[in-house]
């Protein structure tokens, strides 16, 4: 099913309902990277680890991040863009509630499929969604629990 806007905008105005990637689903601000990497809670899967933490607008924001380890740059972006189209296609996201997820990729990441890291990553999601609607949750504020690292500032 497709939109349009009218026609003064063009071509380009007809979007695809429910599988877009708007602007208000990414995570773009390094400060909002570094407050799921403290705050947040962490969800090992298989090639990655996902940070979860309480969102600032009302949906759900993902980020994607992925260290040299990976892999040269073409394969790091062919891992990066593969796990945007999981998210994009991903039928539950529009259910998930106001969360900020960063998916760090692991070096292991690059070797696996493209159903291999689907499986992987929609585990992790429903783990996560799990831990934004448990009720013990609500009350550490979604604090990991802990000793955890002082920043040096």
């Amino acid at each position: 099913m497709t939109l349009s806007s009218g026609s003064q905008d063009g071509p380009r105005a007809r979007t695809r309902i429910g599988e877009g990637w708007r602007p208000e689903h990414r995570l773009r601000r390094r400060l909002d990277y570094l407050r799921c990497y403290r705050t947040g809670r962490r969800v090992e899967a298989a090639g990655l680890r996902l940070h979860v933490a309480r969102g600032q607008g009302a949906e759900a924001r993902f980020g994607i991040t992925a260290s040299r380890k990976v892999g040269r740059a073409v394969v790091r972006q062919r891992t990066r863009r593969r796990v945007r189209e999981i998210l994009r296609r991903w039928p539950q996201r529009e259910t998930l509630p106001a969360l900020d997820l960063v998916v760090h990729l692991h070096p292991s990441a690059a070797s696996l499929s493209f159903d291999e890291l689907r499986v992987s990553l929609e585990g992790a999601l429903e783990r996560a969604r799990d831990l934004a609607t448990d009720p013990a949750d609500t009350a550490r504020s979604g604090a990991r629990s802990g000793s955890r690292r002082r920043s040096r500032r």
